[in-house]
């Protein structure tokens, strides 16, 4: 097991914990399309912490969506309902930055922030589980979209 893929997926989650309490704060401010955009980005690193220790690397959002459905939920590592948080987030995110048109509620900001509390936690889960079994592997880049 090399101890450096754990240290990536720290950092990741390191990223993923600060974007939360971002968009916890953003939420309380009621700054709702900004809510989203650091909900989304707690879910990103997250699922790039996760991508890290099943030896993925990804420099694109879609990269990440697409990596983290086929290696860690087609696989079974990672529930369904946390491949569908991925997609919703980064859909509600594109959203709120660039359609100025969209009106989002604090209802849906508050949903975004409550799914990206739950996927944090159970990707923390896997790392750590995946951390104790001594599964991980050498990083190697496998995606440059």
């Amino acid at each position: 097991m090399n101890k450096e893929i754990f240290k990536r997926a720290d950092k990741e989650l390191v990223r993923a914990d600060k974007a939360l309490r971002s968009a916890v704060t953003l939420l309380a401010e009621e700054l709702y399309e900004d809510t989203i955009s650091r909900a989304y980005y707690a879910v990103l690193h997250a699922a790039k912490g996760a991508l890290a220790v099943a030896n993925i690397s990804t420099d694109s959002h879609a990269g990440v969506r697409r990596m983290f459905c086929l290696h860690l939920v087609k696989d079974g590592l990672i529930e369904d309902e946390y491949a569908r948080i991925l997609v919703s987030e980064q859909e509600d995110r594109e959203l709120s930055d660039y359609d100025i048109d969209i009106v989002i509620n604090e209802s849906r900001a508050r949903q975004r922030t409550q799914d990206a509390e739950k996927f944090l936690h159970r990707i923390k889960q896997y790392i750590e589980a995946t951390r104790e079994s001594g599964s991980g592997k050498d990083i190697l880049p496998t995606d440059k979209y």
